[in-house]
């Protein structure tokens, strides 16, 4: 019997220990160790019922024994918390954005958080980056930083880092859960980047595997902040968003059109918005409190782009 089954199997039983939670139908067909969830899942990608969440001891020790510990060489003009300088310009900046998303998540269910923009090269990866850093700052939070922007992904460029095995390798079904997630440097931060290129990703992100994914992993994380394509152009961002407990919109100050920023807040929900982030402006240009984030919304209000 693999090593995945007896965890999967082992998190059954902490579940059902715990109680108050729905007993899971009939467990998956035992595996070997290996590239791939095949044998669990049906044709086109489809979970097999009662697919249990990893949880508990032995759900951390198979991330920490399967994840891939990968030597990272980040940008660091804009990996802003893996260059040893907490003091940084912008450190403070997502600290403060780091504590307003607390505070939202004190009114709201809030752990999946996509972040995205309007339109492109607006800030959307170096804003999910920097928010998955500090928020493993603190002690003993975790955090999983995904890059679900298949058309042209940035994420493992910044971090310095491979591209591949990735989340398009998981969504095709070639690859399980940790063996297309990294740990670089920054302890408790894990990475999952895009994968292999892909002819399709509308069709890929939309095929229930990406559903799959977050529910398996979530338990293990305080944190799951997703970097999608632009809103505007595409329809990712929607697709995933309805996954995720939030939504960030990125916009870049004197550059972003007004009604292209209106559109794509139209793309979600608008208890889905949890909050604007101001990106790219002059030090000095706005209030020191304003300087990354524009505005939060509370649950029952609207928030203006």
């Amino acid at each position: 019997m693999s090593r995945i089954h007896e965890a999967l199997k082992k998190a059954e039983q902490d579940r059902a220990n715990q109680g108050g939670a729905a007993q899971p139908g009939p467990g998956p067909t035992p595996v070997e160790d290996g590239p791939g969830l095949a044998e669990t899942l049906g044709a086109g990608g489809a979970a097999s019922v009662g697919m249990p969440a990893f949880s508990g001891s032995s759900g951390m020790d198979m991330l920490l024994a399967r994840s891939a510990k990968v030597e990272w060489k980040p940008d660091f003009a804009t990996m802003l918390f893996l260059n040893d300088d907490d003091g940084g310009r912008g450190t403070e900046e997502f600290r403060t954005l780091r504590s307003r998303l607390y505070h939202v998540r004190e009114s709201m269910p809030l752990k999946k958080l996509l972040v995205t923009s309007a339109l492109p090269k607006e800030g959307k990866s170096f804003t999910a980056s920097n928010l998955a850093q500090v928020m493993v700052r603190q002690h003993g939070r975790r955090a999983l930083l995904i890059d679900a922007d298949l058309r042209a992904p940035r994420l493992h460029q910044m971090l310095g880092t491979t591209s591949d095995p990735g989340l398009s390798d998981y969504l095709q079904g070639k690859n399980e859960e940790f063996s297309i997630m990294q740990r670089g440097p920054l302890e408790n931060l894990f990475f999952i980047p895009s994968g292999s290129g892909v002819a399709d990703p509308a069709e890929l992100v939309a095929n229930g595997r990406f559903k799959l994914l977050l529910q398996r992993v979530e338990p293990l994380f305080d944190w799951i902040i997703i970097d999608s394509p632009p809103a505007v152009p595409v329809s990712d961002a929607s697709v995933l968003a309805k996954e995720c407990d939030g939504v960030l919109m990125v916009v870049r100050s004197n550059s972003t059109p007004f009604d292209m920023a209106r559109k794509a807040r139209e793309q979600f929900p608008d208890q889905a918005l949890v909050g604007v982030v101001l990106n790219g402006t002059h030090e000095g240009a706005v209030p020191y409190s304003r300087y990354y984030y524009e505005a939060y919304q509370k649950k029952g209000t609207t928030t203006k782009a």
